[in-house]
């Protein structure tokens, strides 16, 4: 058996290319459109582990998908925590739970998905402004 993917329900397409690729810094694998059946899927991966994508599926039928959190979390495991949650907020991504102990950070993605960014090797050494940042909402 080998691990595929995982798939995860958006609203909009741009917006969600944009979160996932542009400020997480995934990159598009592949992209597959079914006007026939209503639907279009763009598979993302990250550069370290390709196999392991992200399938990102557009329903062509507006639907309401309440409680992201319902689904848990994706994990990232990111070179510098301090400048991936840089890089998100300021591209308008709002950090929830913020690194202030240079490990560990929650943000979710444009449809309410808990995504938890996780430092490679030790923790970083506490820094401002994460340090003393608050929680905001939830993850």
């Amino acid at each position: 058996m080998r691990y595929l993917h995982t798939m995860v329900r958006i609203t909009d397409i741009d917006a969600s290319v944009h979160f996932y690729c542009d400020l997480l810094g995934l990159h598009e694998t592949r992209r597959i459109e079914r006007p026939e059946h209503g639907y279009s899927l763009v598979f993302v991966a990250a550069d370290a582990n390709p196999d392991s994508e992200i399938e990102l599926t557009y329903n062509h039928d507006p639907e309401e998908y309440a409680g992201g959190r319902n689904f848990g979390h994706l994990a990232f495991r990111v070179d510098d925590i301090y400048a991936a949650c840089q890089k998100l907020q300021d591209g308008g991504v709002t950090i929830n739970r913020p690194p202030r102990d240079g490990r560990m950070a929650f943000v979710r993605s444009p449809d309410g998905i808990s995504i938890e960014l996780l430092q490679e090797g030790d923790p970083l050494e506490a820094a401002e402004p994460w340090a003393s940042m608050e929680n905001t909402g939830s993850w």
